[in-house]
C-alpha cells in the first residue's frame, strides 16, 4: 500500500466519523495541518508512532508490509521459520524428548496448529511450543499461545496418547537484535508471560520438574547449513 492511499483512507475514515481535520487533530495532539498532510499522503517524514496514533483516534490500525523481489519473501520467512522448527526439535530430540511437529486442532469451534508439542515420558511433561520468526502482534501471540497450551492436554490425550502431569509453554525466536528489541519494548509484558529465558529454560528442557514458561532465542544456523536445512528425525508416539 502506498503513501497516497493511506492518505486517503484516512480521510475517507475521518468522514465516516464525520469528524474536521482540526478535531481529529485536537484529539491526538497534532495540527490541522499536520493531518492535511497526512491525507494528502505527504508521511515520507512522519514519525510511524504519529501515523499509528492518527489511525489508532479513527478506530483504524496500522499494519506494515515488506516487498521484496515478489514472492521471494515470503519464502524466505518461511525458511528463518523452518528452521527454527528444525533446529528446536534436533535440541528436543538430544534431551530426550518426543516431539510431534504442526499438531492441528479444532476444539470447541477453536482451530489452530502447534507449531510442535513435546512430550517427556519420564516425567509425563507436556511441552507447547511456539515458534515466530518475528512477532507482528504482541497480544495477538499471547492470546493464541494461551488458548493452544489451554486445549493441549485433550489434543494430546486423544491424538498419541500422553497423559500430562504438567504443561509447560515455549515461544522460540530467533536470536536477532530486532526480535530481541521488540521482546524489550514490551519487557513487562513478555515478563509476565514468558519469565523464563534462555539459561533457565535450557536447564528446564534437560530435567523438567513441574510447569515452566519461557522465551528461547535460537541462532541462525543457515549459514553453518550453507543455506540449506536437512530434514530431522523426530520421536512421536501414536495409538495404533
Amino acid at each position: 500500500m502506498d503513501d497516497l492511499r493511506i492518505g486517503r483512507i484516512g480521510r475517507a475514515l475521518r468522514h465516516r466519523l464525520a469528524m474536521r481535520q482540526v478535531d481529529l487533530g485536537h484529539r491526538i495532539g497534532l495540527s490541522q495541518d499536520e493531518i492535511s498532510l497526512f491525507e494528502r499522503g505527504r508521511i515520507e517524514a512522519m514519525p510511524l508512532r504519529t501515523l499509528r496514533r492518527i489511525l489508532a483516534a479513527l478506530d483504524a490500525e496500522l499494519v506494515l508490509t515488506v516487498r521484496w523481489r515478489g514472492g521471494d519473501l515470503d519464502r524466505l520467512v518461511d525458511a528463518v521459520h523452518a528452521r527454527l522448527g528444525d533446529d528446536l526439535a534436533r535440541l528436543l530430540g538430544a534431551d530426550g524428548w518426543d516431539v510431534a511437529p504442526e499438531v492441528s486442532y479444532s476444539v470447541y469451534g477453536e482451530r489452530g496448529s502447534i507449531d510442535l508439542l513435546g512430550w517427556h515420558a519420564k516425567t509425563a511433561s507436556l511441552l507447547v511450543t511456539e515458534v515466530k520468526s518475528e512477532i507482528a502482534s504482541v497480544e495477538a501471540t499471547l492470546r493464541k499461545h494461551d488458548e493452544k497450551v489451554r486445549l493441549a492436554a485433550k489434543i494430546a490425550e486423544e491424538r498419541f496418547d500422553w497423559d500430562a502431569q504438567a504443561i509447560a509453554r515455549l515461544l522460540v525466536m530467533p536470536d536477532h537484535r530486532t526480535v530481541r528489541r521488540q521482546v524489550e519494548d514490551k519487557s513487562a509484558l513478555f515478563q509476565s508471560v514468558y519469565p523464563a529465558r534462555n539459561v533457565a529454560v535450557r536447564r528446564w528442557l534437560t530435567a523438567p520438574v513441574g510447569s515452566m514458561s519461557g522465551i528461547l532465542f535460537l541462532p541462525d544456523t543457515s549459514v553453518s547449513r550453507g543455506g540449506r536445512t536437512s530434514p530431522v528425525r523426530k520421536r512421536v508416539t501414536s495409538r495404533a
